[in-house]
C-alpha cells in the first residue's frame, strides 16, 4: 500500500490530529480522526449497525478544504 498524504488539521497539535489520505493502489480515501461519542454513535445506529470491525469517525469541518483535494485525486485515479 502507497499512501498519499493530503493534509492535518491545521488546528491540533502534530502527534494527535486528524488526518487524510488517498491510497495509490485503489483510491480509497484512509481518514484519521476522534472516535466518536457514544451519543454520536448511538445517533448513527439509527440508520444501520456498526461492526467490530467498523468505526465512527469525527473529522472537522476546517478540513474540508483537504478532503476535497484528496477526493478529487481519487477521482482521477480511478479514471485512468
Amino acid at each position: 500500500m502507497a499512501l498519499e498524504f493530503f493534509g492535518m488539521d491545521p488546528d491540533t497539535d502534530t502527534d494527535h490530529c486528524p488526518s487524510v489520505w488517498v491510497d495509490k493502489e485503489n483510491a480509497d480515501l484512509v481518514l484519521q480522526g476522534w472516535k466518536a461519542d457514544d451519543k454520536t454513535e448511538a445517533e448513527c445506529l439509527q440508520t444501520g449497525s456498526i461492526p467490530d470491525y467498523e468505526a465512527v469517525v469525527r473529522i472537522p469541518a476546517r478540513m474540508v478544504p483537504m478532503i476535497r483535494e484528496a477526493c478529487d485525486a481519487a477521482e482521477r485515479a480511478q479514471l485512468r
